[in-house]
């Protein structure tokens, strides 16, 4: 993934100059912004292949520049926070955050991260998804147009949300642990973080209202989608 152009957004000094060093060295063409405002003219400018956000941002934070770069835009994005709730993680999945990275993180993760974001948007963007359409009752999934639709009214879905449901009706009734998932979907080939799968199962459920129950619980194990008969 050499010559990844990369926008990095923090405005601490100390920690962006640490990683965008490290993301040199690891071959991407970093560009620097220092709070929101720079963020949002520099990528008006220029195009990127991803762009690193941080959330605490002096003038326009970091949910207000994910929220207007997603008007246009559809870029890999990874968010760097010193926060950890579920609930931050909620609002940055529903604003389209690919993921989620919180301070303090060692630069290795980070960049493993990074890749398996790209790598992951790169398969969705070409040739990644077969032309296959799953259909339960008034649930339908068009995997090749990427879109979900309910009785006929299509469902607005987070990026990774459709990974998970493309992912989970093509390898039905088969049950995925989160480490599993991980190594999937978001294509982590580390321990990551397992909540990570936990949060965006809820997200899902949630998108998918009275069609929910097709996503299972499996105790002690991890997930499994499944349909009647």
């Amino acid at each position: 993934m050499a010559g990844e152009k990369i926008l990095l957004v923090e405005d601490e000094d100390r920690i962006r100059e640490m990683i965008k060093e490290y993301l040199e060295n690891e071959g991407f063409i970093v560009t620097e912004a220092i709070d929101g405002a720079d963020a949002l003219e520099k990528f008006k400018s220029f195009e990127y292949d991803m762009m690193v956000l941080d959330v605490m941002l002096p003038r326009v934070d970091g949910w207000s520049v994910c929220r207007e770069v997603r008007r246009t835009s559809s870029i890999p994005m990874l968010m760097l926070t010193a926060r950890g709730e579920e609930y931050d993680r909620l609002f940055g999945f529903e604003l389209g955050v690919d993921d989620y990275i919180v301070k303090p993180f060692s630069p290795k993760e980070l960049v493993a991260r990074m890749k398996a974001v790209l790598k992951r948007s790169r398969n969705a963007a070409g040739n990644g998804f077969s032309a296959e359409l799953f259909e339960y009752k008034g649930l339908s999934v068009n995997i090749s147009s990427r879109r979900v639709a309910i009785d006929g009214k299509n469902i607005d879905m987070t990026p990774k949300e459709f990974d998970l449901i493309s992912f989970f009706v093509k390898n039905r009734d088969r049950v995925f642990t989160r480490e599993q998932l991980l190594n999937q979907v978001w294509g982590y080939e580390f321990g990551g973080d397992y909540r990570t799968v936990d949060t965006h199962i809820k997200m899902l459920r949630e998108s998918l209202g009275e069609y929910r129950g097709l996503i299972v619980t499996v105790w002690g194990v991890g997930y499994r989608f499944e349909t009647e008969g």
